[in-house]
């Protein structure tokens, strides 16, 4: 019996393609259109919803610098763990912000308070 494909973080396709066409179907961050995904402002594991308020279009690469992975394309490679883990924070805490003030920004226009849950 063939398994069911469904898509990471079981969001609902109708909720991801309106995310994708409020985003211009592009990276909020940087413009790509290739290898877009989904990331979620606020976390699920903090409480974060699946509402579009809480989500946001990423390529790839932004979306995995946003949980912290280190690409080596974009950065100079870390000389020791502590450095490594220092980046890995870093990208997480500047991705978070930009995210927060892409989404407030975005509903601001429309005259909406941007709650992310």
């Amino acid at each position: 019996m063939k398994a069911k494909i469904t898509t990471a973080a079981n969001i609902p396709a109708a909720t991801r393609r309106a995310v994708y066409r409020r985003d211009g179907y592009r990276c909020a961050l940087c413009d790509d259109v290739r290898g877009l995904q989904i990331h979620h402002a606020m976390p699920r594991s903090v409480g974060g919803s699946d509402d579009e308020m809480n989500l946001v279009t990423l390529c790839w690469r932004c979306h995995a610098e946003a949980h912290g992975t280190f690409l080596p394309e974009r950065h100079r490679a870390p000389r020791t763990p502590e450095e490594l883990a220092e980046l890995r924070r870093s990208l997480k805490e500047a991705y978070a912000q930009n995210i927060v003030e892409y989404l407030a920004d975005l509903y601001a226009e429309e005259g909406v308070i941007w709650c992310p849950f």
